[in-house]
């Protein structure tokens, strides 16, 4: 199996083109309401993973099926990533933060992005973070490690912050990923003045609250926000277009607990797919949002 290392992550970028010759990922962002909400996505760029930590506990024929359906017949696949924004009243609301400048250069793409689109990130007033990974974690801070939004309010689910900032974060982990823990631990430090836990059903402002979606990281959280049938931001709950929703069973290499993870994806296919509630997926194909059918004895992801 395959070790999920930086130096892994790093190669496969690399295999794709030099480094710096990758422009950044510049869709448009992506705007629609959702009752009283104003929600936009906006792209952090994308990542370039090995297609090998894919569901290694799939029958290979099986998986290469799904991903030649997918486009992704080669060693690597381009993951994009998904950042949500919420407009709630006074508050504008930021869902992770992306990879920053220290992950992979075809990531960490949000402020750029965020000012071609003339939104100024000073008035983002609260940031959520779903979970401790550098490409949803990371962005918090610039090269200096002082905080990308000093003036913010930052929100983590309780069990997230405690997992990252325990032992359990070094013996939970394989070795070859100790520096997800440096940089979990060096994004909180820079954020605990100014950081609130929080804990499943907690509300951070009304029709906003936090939902319990723990495996992919012991305290993984997405957020659930009021109106119509529902909107779920998923974080890294789904994070494939194709295997995520046929194959909720296969486990991905990124997963901390795999056998919880895969619980927590079938639990949230049958509410999104009983609720027909719309989703925003942070890996799925740009900008992510769709909404979840029952198909074939499991889900299938539908595009808006």
């Amino acid at each position: 199996m395959t070790a999920l290392t930086r130096r892994a992550l790093l190669a496969a970028t690399a295999a794709t083109a030099a480094a710096h010759a990758l422009p950044a990922y510049a869709a448009a962002p992506h705007t629609f309401k959702h009752g009283v909400f104003e929600v936009t996505v906006v792209s952090d760029g994308h990542l370039v993973l090995p297609t090998s930590f894919l569901a290694p506990n799939a029958t290979p024929d099986e998986r290469a099926a799904l991903l030649k359906a997918a486009g992704q017949t080669g060693e690597t696949y381009q993951s994009p990533t998904n950042i949500t924004l919420v407009r709630s009243g006074a508050d504008l609301i930021l869902i992770d933060m992306g990879s920053g400048d220290r992950f992979m250069p075809t990531a960490g793409k949000l402020w750029d992005n965020l000012k071609s689109a003339g939104i100024d990130k000073s008035a983002i007033t609260k940031v959520i973070f779903t979970h401790g990974h550098p490409d949803h974690l990371w962005g918090a801070v610039d090269e200096l490690d002082d905080l990308m939004l000093p003036k913010a309010a930052f929100y983590v689910g309780e069990a997230e912050w405690n997992f990252w900032n325990s032992d359990d974060a070094v013996r939970g982990l394989p070795a070859e990923r100790a520096g997800f823990v440096t940089g979990a631990r060096r994004n909180y430090a820079a954020i605990k003045e100014r950081v609130k836990t929080l804990k499943a059903g907690d509300e951070i402002v009304t029709g906003l609250s936090l939902v319990p979606t723990p495996g992919h990281t012991q305290g993984h959280m997405a957020v659930a926000l009021a109106g119509g049938d529902g909107l779920i931001v998923g974080g890294d709950v789904l994070t494939h277009p194709l295997i995520s929703f046929a194959h909720p069973a296969w486990r991905p290499l990124a997963d901390h607990v795999p056998d919880q993870a895969a619980d927590t994806r079938k639990k949230l296919l049958d509410r999104l797919a009983t609720d027909r509630s719309r989703l925003i997926a942070f890996h799925l194909p740009y900008p992510g949002v769709g909404t979840v059918e029952r198909k074939d004895g499991a889900y299938r992801f539908v595009a808006a």
